[in-house]
């Protein structure tokens, strides 16, 4: 995939995830090859594709109450 400094600027989020699905995207500016993007190689990330989602779970090893918890978050709060 080829992209300019401008498309990086405006459209980061996007060849961020081209990267992440394995795709290499070439950079350039003013016409030139400047740099190439590549998603990074982590046995120990999740593929996304997989569609684990790492938040997932993330109260199992709570006893407390989700939605207990939400209630106290959303409590009014007394400023000084």
């Amino acid at each position: 995939m080829e992209a300019t400094t401008k498309d990086l600027r405006l459209h980061t989020a996007e060849l961020l995830a081209a990267a992440d699905r394995g795709e290499t995207v070439f950079i350039s500016y003013r016409g030139s090859r400047r740099a190439v993007l590549q998603g990074w190689q982590n046995e120990d990330r999740r593929p996304a594709e997989a569609g684990i989602n790492p938040a997932f779970g993330m109260w199992a090893d709570r006893d407390d109450d989700v939605d207990q918890q939400v209630r106290i978050l959303r409590q009014g709060r007394d400023l000084p």
